[in-house]
C-alpha cells in the first residue's frame, strides 16, 4: 500500500497549498502538452485532431463557449488549463487519490469542492454536483470559468494600473493560490516562489492557448 502510495503521488507531482483557499491547491509542476504546444495546424487553418489526453486542446469548443457564458477571457481559461494538465485527469485516477487526499481536486480545472460549491450557488448548474467533474470536462471549465468571474468581480479597480500584473494574470493567481492572496498581489505584494512558478508557466502557456483557440483541433 506505501508503496503504491507513492507510485500515485509521484505521477501527480505536486504538493498541497495549506490555506490558499483557490480552486486549485497544487503546484503546476509544468504541461506535457503545452511544453509541446499544439499538433500542428491544417491547410485551412484548423489545428489537426489531437490524440492526446491531456491536451487541453480539445477542449476549445466548451472553453470558448462557457468564458463568453461568464464574460471572461477565454485564453485566460485555456492558459489555466495547460498550467493544470501537470496531473493525470482520469475520472479513476483522481477518485482513488481522492479517497487518500480527501482534500484532492477534482476535473481538468483542478477545483476543490467547497470553491465548486460556492461558484455553483444561482449559475445554470447550480444542480450540478463537484463529483461529476472528473467525469464532465465541459462542466469543470463552466466552473473554471464562472470562478474567474468572481474572482474578477473581487478586483479593486487600482489592480488595473500600469507596471503591475495584468487583471488575467491576477485572476489565474488567484484561481491557484485563492482570492486573499489574489487582492495581496493585487495591492503590489511580491508573488511567492510557487505562485511565480505558476505565473511563468501561464505566461509560457499564453501563446499556446491563443493559437488552439485560433485554430481548435478537429474532433
Amino acid at each position: 500500500m506505501l508503496l503504491g502510495a507513492l507510485v500515485v503521488a509521484l505521477a501527480l507531482g505536486g504538493c498541497s497549498l495549506p490555506g490558499t483557499g483557490g480552486a486549485t491547491v497544487r503546484s503546476s509542476e509544468g504541461s506535457a502538452a503545452g511544453a509541446s504546444g499544439t499538433s500542428g495546424s491544417g491547410a485551412d487553418g484548423e489545428a489537426a485532431a489531437t490524440d492526446d489526453p491531456q491536451d487541453p486542446a480539445r477542449y476549445a469548443v466548451h472553453v470558448v463557449r462557457y468564458a463568453h457564458e461568464a464574460g471572461v477571457n477565454p485564453q485566460l481559461v485555456m492558459a489555466i488549463l495547460y498550467n493544470e494538465s501537470y496531473k493525470p485527469h482520469d475520472a479513476e485516477f483522481e477518485r482513488r487519490w481522492q479517497k487518500m487526499d480527501p482534500d484532492a481536486a477534482f476535473g481538468v480545472a483542478n477545483m476543490h469542492e467547497a470553491a465548486f460549491d460556492d461558484t455553483k450557488r444561482g449559475r445554470p448548474f447550480a444542480r450540478r454536483s463537484w463529483q461529476e467533474l472528473p467525469d464532465d470536462p465541459a462542466l469543470a471549465i463552466q466552473a473554471e470559468s464562472w470562478y474567474l468571474h468572481d474572482l474578477r468581480r473581487r478586483l479593486p479597480a487600482t489592480a488595473q494600473r500600469p507596471g503591475r500584473l495584468t487583471v488575467d494574470e491576477l485572476l489565474a493567481l488567484g484561481f491557484n493560490t485563492g482570492p486573499g492572496n489574489m487582492l495581496a498581489f493585487a495591492r503590489g505584494v511580491t508573488p511567492g516562489p510557487q505562485a511565480s512558478d505558476y505565473l511563468a508557466k501561464l505566461r509560457h502557456n499564453w501563446s499556446i492557448a491563443a493559437e488552439v483557440l485560433a485554430h481548435p483541433p478537429r474532433a
